[in-house]
């Protein structure tokens, strides 16, 4: 009797696991690391990887499909932080952290994000890579917690 009492304690706590952990795999080359274990449910802090719904913008819908698959980035600002922008550079706090490019590479427009405090359950998901989709750009703006899906952590 035991040893099923000891299965079923095994089984629930895999499956508590299991609604709330997903793993990813990042096909971008936005960040250095490829995979990432998610765990759902969380509000990111400064710093994390994020991972989120990017969205139904058209320009998303155009390069990504309908129903685009999740986005994997770093929480670069979090409610209360200050986005502002001189030129082509973006800023948290006053520390620049992303470039605007005027174009995709494939000639469209890409409209600068949002300015501003960031609001209170959302976040300013970013890339270090110098041709990274996210925030900096309305097409993505400020990620709120209707599209966050939880943090991740790198694992390759």
């Amino acid at each position: 009797m035991a040893l099923i009492g000891g299965a079923a304690l095994g089984w629930s706590a895999l499956k508590d696991w299991h609604d709330h952990h997903a793993f990813l795999i990042n096909a971008s080359e936005s960040l250095p690391n490829w995979a990432l274990l998610v765990e759902t449910g969380r509000f990111p802090a400064r710093g994390d990887y994020v991972v989120f719904a990017p969205g139904h913008d058209p320009l998303v819908v155009k390069h990504f499909g309908a129903d685009p698959k999740p986005f994997a980035k770093i929480t670069y600002g979090v409610p209360g932080d200050v986005v502002t922008r001189t030129g082509d550079a973006v800023r948290v706090n006053g520390k620049t952290i992303a470039h605007l490019k005027p174009k995709t590479h494939q000639g469209e427009d890409l409209r600068p994000g949002p300015l501003g405090t960031i609001p209170p359950g959302c976040i300013y998901a970013g890339s270090p890579h110098r041709d990274g989709f996210d925030s900096r750009y309305a097409a993505i703006g400020f990620v709120c917690r209707d599209r966050l899906i939880g943090i991740g952590t790198p694992i390759l």
